[in-house]
Formats: C-alpha cells, sequence, structure tokens
C-alpha cells in the first residue's frame, strides 16, 4: 500500500518510528516533513497528507503532531479525507470498520510508541465493512460545507 506520512516538530520522533513500522511491513512510505525538530507549523504537512489521499496518490496517510486533534481538524478539511484521532486501539478499529478512515492521527505526547504502533497496525489491517456503513459514508462524502 501506498502511505503518505508527516508531522510537525511535535510528532517527528513518532514519525519516524511510524515510517519504519510500515516500511518493515511492506509499504511504500513517502515522508511529506518535516525531517527535524526545528519548530513547524503543522497545517501545511497535514495539507499535504491529505491532498494527496484525496487526489488518489497515497492509500493512506499518517499524520502526527503533539496530540494528534490539530492534524485531524486540519486534514478533515479535505474533501474525500476522513481522518481519525485515535488515541486507542478501538478508535483505529472502529474508524476503519465503520466510517472507512484512509488518514490516521496520532499525538505523539499523549501516546506511547509501543501503543501507536498497535493502534497503527489497526488501522493498517483494519477492512472497511461496507453495507450500512458504506451509505453513511457516502452522505459524510456529499456534504459541502459552507
Amino acid at each position: 500500500m501506498k502511505i503518505l506520512v508527516g508531522s510537525d516538530h511535535a510528532g517527528f520522533n513518532l514519525k519516524e518510528a511510524v515510517k519504519k513500522h510500515l516500511a518493515q511491513a511492506g509499504h511504500q512510505v513517502t515522508d511529506v516533513g518535516v525531517f527535524n525538530t526545528d519548530s513547524a507549523d503543522y497545517p501545511q504537512q497535514a495539507a499535504q497528507v491529505a491532498s494527496g489521499v484525496a487526489a488518489g496518490q497515497a492509500h493512506r496517510g499518517v499524520l502526527v503532531c503533539g496530540s494528534g486533534v490539530g492534524m485531524s481538524i486540519t486534514a478533515n478539511r479535505f474533501h474525500g479525507v476522513r481522518a481519525v484521532l485515535a488515541p486507542t486501539v478501538e478508535h483505529a478499529r472502529l474508524g476503519r470498520q465503520h466510517n472507512d478512515a484512509n488518514v490516521l492521527c496520532l499525538g505523539q505526547r499523549l501516546t506511547p510508541e509501543p501503543l501507536a504502533m498497535e493502534i497503527l497496525d489497526a488501522f493498517m489491517e483494519q477492512p472497511f465493512e461496507g453495507g450500512r456503513h458504506a451509505r453513511r459514508v457516502a452522505k459524510i462524502d456529499s456534504l459541502t460545507g459552507g
């Protein structure tokens, strides 16, 4: 699977662990930055990952900041992106099963690395259930806001 990853400075170290974990699982990983722990604003990386997923350049995306909240808010601004902020494995599992989430958001300051890898695995391995959930996802995707 093609995966886009990105972070701000507060998520850099966990993003690096995510990249390694995904590559070891056989995924093709593209890192959109940041590439060090120098202070950086998260919206740029969130937009790059979200727009790439929305355009079909990647199957899924993973975003990491301090809490995951800012990344989630930003990514969900993009039509066709369903970003899930997953502090637990269950959030990631249900986000995939019921909402066909295609971007995972994690918080480095709040999620220990071993738990983050379990969350990541659930997000990557869990299929979308479809059925009644597909109808609901279609309704979400039909919203234009404004």
